[in-house]
């Protein structure tokens, strides 16, 4: 027993000896100068030394007395990165503009926009590091910054995303204003209806069909409708089933999941898909 507690404890120590700084992930290059690194970042001081001299037209209840241009349906970023500083020490952390300072070594960043966002480094409001991170519609980047080494891209990940629609209809609905709302990457009916003439007019079997859905599927989301009618198209009910299971993911408006149900012949093939979606 002592002998397999000692194996047990020197396999522990090994493990934990294994993680190296620097030896993951795909190292990024520091885009900033050699005069810019050190110098002091005064975001923090800004927002500590601010009056509110820029707010003159507000009332004694604190309100503005102008009409502001609201936006209700805003198209705020879905994406989101997530990055590690394993390190003693405050550090800050700035990706476009949002901005996170702690000495706990954990930045989480979410509703960014896709595309390329600078990313800077700070510890104790001193530069360190700054690059350019190329940021995808719903994903998550994953990355590692040590202070001797660099900031390493360790992977991206799919966010499971219901759009911009469910964003702005829990805040909106109160209001009655969830009109003119634009789903990410959705193909407007025009080219979702070049989409399915191409598909037929190819006289593809289901196997082919469903390749090519899926091809489109890597970059591009579908509404319910659409995918209820991709699906109807199948010639088999377990062809179609396994389309409309490998879509959920990829579809914007998953509360309307039930219309592409109605695309089955066989209710058997309806309660699998609600069983299927119920587990997710």
């Amino acid at each position: 027993m002592k002998s397999i507690f000692i194996s047990l404890m020197f396999l522990i120590a090994t493990n934990s000896l294994a993680q190296e700084a620097g030896k993951a992930g795909e190292l990024l290059k520091n885009e900033a100068s050699k005069t810019e690194i050190g110098s002091v970042n005064t975001k923090s001081s800004d927002i500590k030394n601010n009056n509110n001299s820029g707010f003159r037209n507000q009332d004694n209840k604190g309100f503005r007395r102008n009409n502001p241009q609201y936006q209700w349906n805003q198209e705020y970023g879905y994406s989101e990165v997530f990055l590690r500083i394993p390190e003693q020490g405050f550090f800050s952390v700035e990706i476009g503009d949002q901005f996170i300072s702690n000495n706990s070594g954990k930045f989480r960043f979410f509703d960014l926009p896709a595309g390329r966002i600078p990313v800077s480094i700070y510890e104790s409001g001193y530069l360190l590091y700054r690059t350019t991170l190329n940021v995808r519609n719903n994903s998550r980047l994953v990355l590692d910054f040590f202070t001797n080494k660099g900031l390493f891209l360790l992977d991206s990940y799919p966010v499971q995303s219901y759009g911009f629609d469910s964003w702005n209809d829990v805040w909106n609905n109160p209001y009655g204003n969830t009109g003119n709302i634009n789903y990410p990457n959705v193909m407007d009916n025009q080219t979702f209806q070049q989409f399915m003439d191409t598909m037929k007019n190819r006289a593809w079997f289901d196997d082919k069909k469903m390749e090519f859905i899926n091809q489109q599927g890597r970059h591009a989301m579908f509404t319910s409708e659409q995918i209820s009618i991709l699906v109807k198209d199948l010639s088999f009910d377990k062809n179609k089933l396994a389309l409309a299971k490998s879509l959920f993911p990829k579809c914007v408006d998953k509360q309307k999941y039930f219309l592409v149900s109605d695309s089955f012949d066989f209710e058997s093939s309806r309660k699998e898909l609600m069983e299927y979606i119920s587990k997710l």
